[in-house]
């Protein structure tokens, strides 16, 4: 079918009433074809009926027949696709715009299926170069010499024409825009391709982060579920306490009732035996038979055998010491509790252990590392070493090689031995140089041993720490996050302090001071032990 074909074959489908595209063809009599809903409704209005086209009269309404040439054609013509928002258009269709299947660099023009047919079958139109469809093809043509943007320059990185290539261009490196396609579209799968790769690392978090919340969950329910445990069974031990402390005061008081009682009833029962004795006696007084009281008075002139009761007396019960010797068993089980609490999260703690060693670049010229960077003391001999910028230079310090600047850790350190020690970690940012005051805030978070028995937090001022036995094995945990900083006795299973709600913002070193050697009283290694995780 040829293009003018094309046109007049659609100027033949449309209706005059509606201007569209038939809906159910008729024919008048007079030959002319309307919709059927249109003519009805135009002779519904105008009587009498005349066609709209040829104003020809029908006295009286004529029947309508059903036009079946156009009924088909317009059928054929409706298969193809109405372009849909967002799609190209057909440049050619009046009426309905059809979707569009090529555009025509060339002519500019977008064709659909139907329009497209002669660029596919006239010889001088094949030449021309056709592309899926887009809108605004002038955007398309190079703007200087009106010619298609067929090459692109590599040198400016930009569209050209032919007469750009050759004009403007002439010196620059020039390729088909097909090959510079090829390449940006290989670099553009890469893109995606790593783009992909960030969103699925991006989900991959997601997923990390969720299940890091759930983790917290379970953590916050069991320490919930362990917390009311443990306060369940020191409210049971402290009613059971003060019910067996009330119950014993309670049996002191029921044997001093008992015992006066007792008494009570035995002086009730001599006197009533001394009554009758005074009733009988004063009744032979009075007697005037000589005989009589004669014969009986042996037996009435001396008094009753009777208790000496004057020593004898109810003391008031002793209740002292009865509150303190239930209070300090409470202790002793608050003690039982808290030691088993401190088993729980020691072994908890013990889940981040570090493999961690000491660097010797850092280490005080005095010190004496271990090959394995385990162990360290004081040799009282300064080594000539480099003085360099990690190194300490007036203090017995030493810190581990290894840094944290996020989550949780944990090492021990064997102090057995040892009268003077300091423990903990530091930022990395300490002054190395000079003797400073260990506190927080100059950068340690660390506790020490002093003269052999006292031990301090170093909290600026120190803090003295009232242990119940030496520990000979200290486990140091931290958090980052949470900001704390915890000792524990390993051995013994007990808390030695924490430093809460610290700040952390730089890296942090595990901070190690075997102090010095005095005189071989304080020569024992500080050693850092391989955690025995019991859990």
């Amino acid at each position: 079918m040829s293009a003018a074909s094309c046109l007049q074959s659609e100027d033949q489908f449309l209706c005059c009433i509606c201007l569209d595209v038939f809906t159910d063809p008729v024919t008048t009599p007079c030959g002319h074809n309307f919709c059927k809903n249109c003519i009805n409704e135009h002779w519904n209005v105008n009587v009498p009926c005349h066609c709209p086209m040829c104003k020809e009269i029908f006295n009286i309404r004529p029947k309508l027949k059903v036009n079946t040439f156009i009924s088909e054609m317009v059928s054929h013509s409706s298969e193809q696709q109405a372009a849909k928002p967002g799609e190209v258009p057909c440049d050619v269709c009046t009426g309905t715009k059809l979707k569009a299947l090529k555009s025509c660099l060339v002519c500019l023009t977008s064709y659909c299926e139907t329009h497209l047919e002669p660029h596919l079958t006239a010889s001088r139109l094949k030449r021309h170069q056709l592309m899926d469809p887009v809108e605004n093809l002038e955007d398309r043509m190079c703007m200087k010499h009106d010619k298609p943007l067929e090459l692109f320059c590599k040198t400016d990185q930009t569209c050209v024409c032919m007469l750009c290539s050759v004009l403007d261009h002439k010196t620059h490196d020039v390729v088909p825009l097909k090959e510079e396609y090829e390449g940006k579209k290989a670099e553009l799968w890469k893109t995606e391709a790593e783009i992909q790769q960030m969103i699925q690392k991006r989900r991959l978090k997601i997923q990390e982060i969720k299940h890091s919340v759930d983790l917290s969950k379970e953590d916050a329910d069991r320490e919930k579920a362990e917390g009311v445990q443990v306060f369940i069974a020191l409210m049971e031990s402290i009613e059971r306490g003060l019910h067996e402390l009330i119950e014993v005061i309670k049996e002191k008081q029921r044997m001093t009732e008992r015992q006066a009682e007792d008494f009570i009833k035995e002086l009730e029962q001599e006197i009533s035996e001394l009554i009758k004795r005074s009733s009988e006696v004063e009744k032979l007084s009075r007697s005037e038979d000589h005989l009589h009281l004669l014969q009986n008075f042996p037996s009435l002139k001396a008094v009753p055998p009777t208790k000496d009761w004057t020593e004898v007396s109810v003391r008031p019960p002793s209740y002292e010491g009865t509150v303190v010797r239930a209070v300090t068993q409470l202790e002793e089980t608050l003690s039982k509790e808290m030691k088993k609490l401190v088993e729980v999260e020691l072994e908890r703690v013990q889940q981040y252990a570090e493999d961690v060693t000491l660097d010797p670049d850092t280490a005080n010229p005095n010190l004496i590392l271990s090959d394995d960077g385990k162990q360290v003391n004081d040799g009282n001999v300064k080594k000539n070493l480099p003085d360099n910028p990690e190194r300490f230079s007036r203090s017995a310090c030493v810190l581990g090689k290894q840094s944290f600047s996020s989550g949780r850790f944990y090492f021990e350190v064997q102090v057995k031995g040892k009268t003077k020690w300091d423990l903990g970690v530091a930022r990395e940012s300490i002054n190395r140089k000079r003797n400073i005051p260990l506190s927080p805030e100059d950068g340690y978070w660390a506790i020490c041993l002093r003269n052999g028995n006292e031990y301090k937090a170093l909290a600026g001022p120190p803090v003295r720490l009232p242990l119940k036995s030496q520990p000979q094995k200290v486990g140091v945990f931290v958090d980052y996050e949470e900001g704390l900083v915890s000792f524990y006795d390993v051995d013994a299973a007990a808390l030695i302090c924490s430093f809460t709600g610290c700040s952390f913002t730089e890296k942090l070193y595990p901070y190690f001071s075997p102090c010095i050697n005095d005189g071989g009283k304080n020569s024992a290694p500080l050693i850092i032990c391989p955690v025995n995780q019991t859990a």
